[in-house]
């Protein structure tokens, strides 16, 4: 069988790792962006999660002449009207880590009340051809509260102090196997994996 290689459009190389163990099913080289080499940067002027997911995903795929994934996703928080929403990587100014920005968010949020801090991760999915053409979308979403403290040593970015009710722990304290099957970006690659599928075996 023909290993099909796709370029995942970003230089996270977590978020690959985590695409490639959750897609374990499917035949793939999962690429990252530094794995080939592409430092050209694709400006997402999107205002919404799936606006970012297929520009990037078309612009990534034209540049490589690749089968290209590029997801769009970030934090939406009820009590700040939504942000950091598409802003989400940028949430409180450039160069920061993400313990910053997400104690940058804790400090947001002083002072609201722990049933007043409902928030959700929003992940939208877009496939793109080689020649630049969208071929799906998928959106996948989990809703939760921001915790008044970290906690937690897995995952990355804001998963330390996103907690979820029915489980009773952060995203950082969940297992591997446990977050993939929860996780906003886990669920739109399940919507989007049957689509996948078809796209690499046509007949």
């Amino acid at each position: 069988m023909i290993t099909r290689t796709i370029l995942v459009a970003t230089h996270n190389q977590g978020k690959v790792t985590e695409y490639a163990e959750m897609m374990s099913g499917l035949n793939m080289n999962w690429m990252s962006l530094d794995d080939i080499g592409l430092i050209q940067e694709v400006e997402e002027t999107g205002a919404t999660f799936l606006a970012n997911a297929q520009l990037k995903a078309s612009e990534y795929a034209k540049m490589s002449g690749l089968l290209t994934l590029a997801d769009d996703s970030g934090l939406v928080v009820d009590a700040l009207e939504g942000a950091p929403g598409v802003k989400t990587a940028r949430y409180g100014g450039a160069g920061l880590s993400s313990k910053e920005r997400y104690e940058y968010l804790l400090a947001q949020l002083a002072g609201v009340a722990p049933q007043d801090r409902g928030a959700r991760f929003v992940c939208v999915i877009a496939v793109a051809g080689a020649d630049g053409r969208v071929l799906t979308t998928a959106e996948g979403r989990v809703e939760g509260f921001i915790a008044l403290q970290a906690a937690g040593e897995g995952g990355f970015g804001y998963d330390p102090v996103f907690y979820l009710p029915d489980q009773d722990r952060t995203m950082a304290q969940l297992p591997p196997g446990v977050k993939h099957t929860l996780s906003h970006r886990g669920k739109a690659l399940k919507a989007v994996e049957p689509r996948l599928k078809e796209i690499l075996n046509p007949h």
